[in-house]
């Protein structure tokens, strides 16, 4: 099988500079797994690496996508095997970067439920019932129909809440069970997972927070509204960081608490990542 390197830990750890250092020890080239920087112009509030920092290392699967599309689990998989095949073929070492545990799970192993059949039947279906009866109900739908899938999935997340009912309904298989069936993985994976200290883990979050306000995360997300690149109920949105600015924007968090809220749902990010 063919060797990948893949560098994983939570967020504000410090993946991105190690991922560089070890692209420049091993040949290499870095591929995010980051599912928020997928996004053209959202760079502040995804962390993502800086100019500088891409002219060290070249990098893949970042600004690949307009803020106010989608993007699916399928898609990243897809994308990033065709890398893989093309650094394996020029002898690079493909340094899979990044903590979205769903993206690196879909491509380490060859069958998970991303590859289910889609139903876009069964799919409005349910896009139908969130329109009329909102979130709370479908998240309660997929919590009764698979209680396992509803642990990981957020119910602000609906698009996947929406993919975990339609794969019950379609295969009769829940969605927990596919991914937690036993399998090889698709690559001789060498796999670090970076870790330090929780209290200086959160005081890293901490202090992250406040230096994205300082580089202009509120500019950043008011541009993208006025140039109508995104909406409050875009899938980029749904991002720590993101989400969290809509409160303030509709008076219903101070600036500080807003900051506050968005470094609580990081130390929670950082702690289901650590989990993973």
């Amino acid at each position: 099988m063919k060797k990948i390197l893949i560098i994983a830990g939570p967020t504000a750890v410090g993946k991105t500079n190690f991922g560089i250092k070890c692209a420049n020890k091993f040949n290499g080239e870095i591929i995010s797994a980051d599912a928020m920087q997928i996004y053209k112009h959202l760079n502040i509030g995804t962390a993502k690496a800086t100019s500088e920092e891409q002219s060290l290392a070249k990098h893949h699967m970042i600004n690949i996508v307009d803020p106010n599309s989608e993007f699916s689990v399928q898609e990243f998989v897809e994308r990033t095997k065709e890398i893989i095949k093309n650094l394996h073929a020029q002898n690079k070492l493909p340094i899979i970067v990044g903590g979205t545990g769903l993206y690196l799970r879909s491509l380490i192993y060859p069958y998970s439920f991303c590859q289910a059949p889609k139903n876009e039947e069964i799919r409005n279906k349910y896009k139908k019932i969130l329109e009329e009866k909102g979130k709370e109900y479908i998240y309660e739908l997929l919590k009764s129909s698979d209680i396992e899938a509803s642990k990981k999935i957020h119910m602000n997340d609906t698009k996947r809440v929406i993919r975990a009912l339609e794969i019950c309904e379609i295969s009769g298989n829940k969605k927990s069970t596919l991914n937690n069936e036993e399998q090889k993985p698709l690559y001789d994976c060498i796999f670090i997972v970076l870790d330090i200290p929780r209290e200086q883990l959160y005081e890293r979050i901490n202090l992250r927070v406040e230096k994205m306000f300082e580089n202009g995360l509120l500019d950043e997300i008011s541009l993208l509204l006025k140039e109508n690149k995104v909406n409050e109920n875009s899938q980029s949105m749904q991002a720590i960081g993101y989400k969290e600015i809509f409160k303030y924007l509709k008076n219903e968090l101070t600036l500080e608490e807003t900051k506050q809220l968005i470094a609580k749902n990081s130390r929670n990010y950082a702690k289901r990542q650590i989990t993973f």
